[in-house]
């Protein structure tokens, strides 16, 4: 059975999933790739504001497609998360508390992770088109000369994503592998 959550994820709750937790994401959540992020991440070592709150703030991996007419957003399937994992760290020690994406996460990510509450969610890759109809709102925050990759505020239902690693490191990915290999 999924868990309900609803964002923005507090550190608290962050805090109480557990790896291979199915989860149910409604309220607003944002999108943001490699390009966003190096930016946001300047601001950040500049001592600039940020053009929006990440703290407390789930971070989509994500470049949509356009909208089709009637539509809030086009496809929006994860992206590859390692892309990330250079500037992930900073935004977390930020406020960051969930990043959605694909793929494996490096060690630094992992540690931050551990060290400020912060969870790392799986989304299906290739589901692109099915993710956006639980996307009922997107809005540019800024950045819109980036395209498909600008930051976007979405407000979504029941998006469905599965934690991959929770906040003390339990890793989705290395235990299923392993409890695979032990079944066969």
């Amino acid at each position: 059975m999924a868990i309900q959550l609803t964002a923005p994820l507090s550190t608290e709750e962050a805090r109480k999933l557990r790896s291979g937790d199915s989860v149910l994401l409604t309220g607003t959540i944002y999108t943001a790739r490699d390009a966003a992020h190096k930016r946001l991440c300047e601001l950040v070592a500049e001592g600039k504001e940020l053009p929006f709150d990440v703290k407390d703030a789930i971070i989509y991996f994500v470049g949509p497609t356009p909208a089709k007419e009637g539509q809030a957003i086009g496809s929006a399937g994860p992206t590859t998360s390692y892309r990330m994992d250079a500037y992930s760290p900073i935004l977390i020690k930020e406020g960051l508390t969930g990043m959605i994406g694909k793929g494996k996460r490096g060690p630094e990510v992992v540690a931050a992770m551990q060290e400020h509450g912060a969870v790392y969610f799986g989304a299906i890759g290739g589901c692109g088109a099915l993710l956006s109809n639980c996307i009922k709102k997107a809005e540019i925050v800024c950045y819109e000369d980036l395209g498909a990759e600008a930051v976007r505020r979405l407000e979504v239902e029941d998006f469905p994503v599965v934690v991959i690693i929770d906040s003390e490191g339990n890793n989705l990915y290395e235990s299923g592998r392993k409890a695979y290999l032990e079944s066969i």
